[in-house]
């Protein structure tokens, strides 16, 4: 199967300088065998990833479940911590961070989590879960504290009423709104964006999409989009990258992939999206018969050897580094068709 083309790409703005870079992030857990025992091995969940994202841009990080885009989120957050690699945020080393010279800095950078059930304290009122943050960092408290939550409030959409509710008496999408409310609270300039949508119905995925491109508008925010479906991806990211067992497989702009998408791995992802008018039919490029390898005991050679409809036999032995397709330098992907 060829990659569907679209036509002369057009001239793309300057880059701007970035925001966010992160460099040969790693990030592996061990497993050990029994509860006092040693180490036998590691889960390798971040194997490796780098990447840059530029101030008020979007960066959509797609792949299967388990691939690690959560991992990488967090790890970047330092909510989980680093095996190595680097990470700056406006020129800062986040990892290089003290405990409080990481509570100033958490301040320009916030997450909004994927289970909109799950992510707020049940025994806490809206105008608590919002405006916690502010009184945590000394921001704002009585009266302003309140006046800000009820400005964060109306700008995802809510009314001010409803500080004094708690979370069991909102649908799954106004939950969500108030989870993009606090995270709003401190005005970070990056946000990372858990799969924000994927617990949610089709049309309140739309509402939720709308409003994060309308407070990127607004605000200049910078998001890294997390998802396992493209086609949420295609409406938000300017750029995306696609993660395959720990490691990103191909990176391009979100124009340039939609329409020449290179990376096998790429191609199943996008087979899979379901298209709108029934007349038309997809081109499907299957998988071979498997579940996902082991990230404790990945294969040999490229990782998604055993699973790719393209591998050659060189797959299994020498794992493919990423390199420029058809000479764009904002276009790379790991594969062995392509040398």
């Amino acid at each position: 199967m060829t990659a569907v083309q679209s036509g002369p790409v057009p001239m793309r703005p300057a880059a701007k300088p970035p925001l966010l870079m992160v460099e040969n992030l790693k990030t592996h857990f061990p497993v050990r065998r029994g509860l006092f025992g040693g180490t036998i091995g590691y889960v390798k969940a971040v194997d490796g990833v780098s990447f840059s994202i530029a101030q008020g841009q979007t960066l959509g990080l797609v792949g299967e479940s388990g691939c690690g885009k959560t991992t990488t989120g967090r790890t970047i957050l330092r909510l989980i911590p680093a095996t190595a690699g680097l990470v700056l945020l406006d020129g800062q080393d986040v990892f290089a961070q003290s405990e409080s010279e990481l509570r100033r800095l958490r301040r320009h950078m916030q997450i909004i989590f994927q289970d909109p059930y799950g992510s707020l304290n049940p025994r806490m009122t809206v105008g608590s879960i919002v405006g916690e943050a502010l009184t945590v960092h000394g921001l704002a408290a009585g009266a302003e504290r309140q006046e800000i939550v009820a400005d964060l409030l109306r700008r995802v959409g809510l009314t001010p009423d409803y500080m004094n509710r708690y979370p069991h008496e909102f649908s799954g999408g106004q939950r969500q709104r108030i989870g993009i409310a606090r995270a709003l609270a401190l005005r970070p300039r990056l946000i990372v964006c858990d799969e924000p949508v994927s617990a949610l119905d089709v049309s309140i995925q739309a509402q939720i999409l709308n409003l994060l491109e309308d407070l990127q508008t607004e605000l200049g925010l910078t998001y890294l989009f997390i998802a396992h479906d493209l086609s949420v991806v295609a409406h938000i990211a300017d750029e995306v990258a696609v993660m395959y067992l720990g490691r990103i497989v191909e990176k391009a702009p979100s124009d340039v992939l939609y329409g020449n998408a290179t990376h096998p791995y790429t191609w199943c992802l996008m087979s899979a999206i379901p298209l709108p008018d029934p007349k038309q039919r997809q081109k499907f490029l299957d998988m071979r018969e498997g579940e996902p390898p082991s990230p404790i005991h990945p294969p040999s050679g490229c990782p998604f050897h055993p699973r790719c409809p393209k591998a050659l036999n060189r797959c299994s032995i020498e794992t493919p580094m990423l390199k420029p397709v058809d000479g764009r330098t904002d276009h790379v992907a790991a594969c062995h068709l392509y040398d």
